[in-house]
């Protein structure tokens, strides 16, 4: 609504600006003798089509619905830092070239062309390396939240991550590169029905997160050349080095791989483990032994989560639920396994 209010203001006062430029209430008034003979031999037409040049704005700015600050700040600083670089070396150029010479005129005129583009190239390029701030103007996104982090295809398929998000724990950017989106997009297409399954859940996952008015995912283009040769780890990697950025996965190899180059990782079995409830050492555990274990006399068993509780002396308690007293357990990001031993009740008369 504020928008179209604008949009009309800004068309009554260019339609009034036009209407006083074209239309001079006095036909004497000196001022006309400056004016083009076409607007004063065609004072309609001329309005109506300096109005429609001067709509143009408007038009490209319904076209363009979607502005990045990044652009528009990049844009702005190199074109005012192109004009003043131009201006001082134009004055510069006047103490060596005579402005009677007519390579002054020339040399002036590259450089105006020149340098506003030179700066505005290298701003655009650089635009993730450097953050121009508007002065007075505060922007939420710019100022909310930590480094982005990037998305692999593990964390993508698992499922955990939208679920996380809508915890709203997550206030930073994240960026899946193109190259993530490819390989889900391939598992998706696989002729094997399993691998084809768990590609349509990432993909599904994927659009998910972007509808997710809890956090802003972007699509990051990578240059192919630079990563040709490098496997989906290491590209991985070296996006989150340029980007300054974590990375989100549940790869227990990308996690060490990350972890040793210095990348801020976010393991998700790491968070689901540090949200189930812990077992100390001598607390009591009713446990169902399903299987037997890999050691001889030891029994197998889970609890509700799926944590694998390793219990000795149970091999011959397969199908029965027993219990148990923890003696020690083992957690790392592949995952956690509990220990424990039987419970022995004391029989009658003993």
């Amino acid at each position: 609504m504020i928008l179209i209010i604008l949009r009309a203001a800004y068309f009554l006062v260019c339609a009034g600006a036009i209407a006083g430029y074209v239309f001079p209430v006095h036909l004497g008034d000196p001022s006309t003798e400056t004016r083009p003979t076409v607007i004063l031999q065609h004072p309609v037409w001329a309005f109506v089509v300096l109005l429609a040049i001067s709509q143009l704005a408007t038009v490209a700015d319904t076209v363009v619905r979607r502005k990045r600050i990044d652009l528009i700040s990049a844009t702005y600083f190199g074109l005012l830092i192109g004009i003043l670089l131009a201006y001082l070396s134009g004055q510069a150029i006047t103490l060596l070239v005579p402005p009677s010479s007519p390579f002054n005129g020339v040399i002036v005129l590259l450089l105006v062309l020149t340098l506003p583009y030179i700066c505005v190239s290298l701003l655009l390029q650089t635009r993730d390396d450097f953050r121009f701030i508007i002065p007075f103007v505060e922007f939420v996104k710019d100022i909310k939240g930590g480094r982005p982090l990037v998305v692999d295809s593990s964390s993508l398929i698992d499922g955990r991550i939208h679920d996380v998000v809508e915890t709203q724990i997550f206030e930073s950017q994240m960026i899946v590169p193109d190259f993530i989106l490819a390989e889900v997009q391939d598992i998706a297409d696989s002729s094997d029905k399993n691998r084809r399954v768990r590609g349509r859940r990432g993909l599904e996952v994927l659009a998910n997160l972007q509808q997710s008015s809890y956090v802003e995912v972007r699509i990051h283009e990578t240059p192919k050349a630079e990563l040709r040769s490098l496997s989906v780890d290491q590209k991985l990697v070296e996006v989150a080095k340029q980007l300054r950025a974590g990375i989100i996965t549940n790869d227990f190899n990308l996690n060490k791989v990350a972890s040793v180059q210095d990348i801020v990782v976010i393991n998700l079995n790491d968070v689901a483990n540090a949200l189930k409830p812990q077992f100390l050492p001598g607390e009591r555990l009713l446990i169902l032994i399903n299987r037997e274990g890999d050691s001889v006399g030891q029994g197998v068993g889970y609890l509700d989560d799926g944590t694998m509780v390793v219990c000795e002396g149970a091999s011959s308690m397969i199908g029965k639920e027993i219990s148990t007293v923890v003696t020690r357990v083992l957690q790392s990001s592949a995952g956690r396994m509990i220990f424990c031993k039987p419970v022995h009740t004391p029989r009658k008369g003993e």
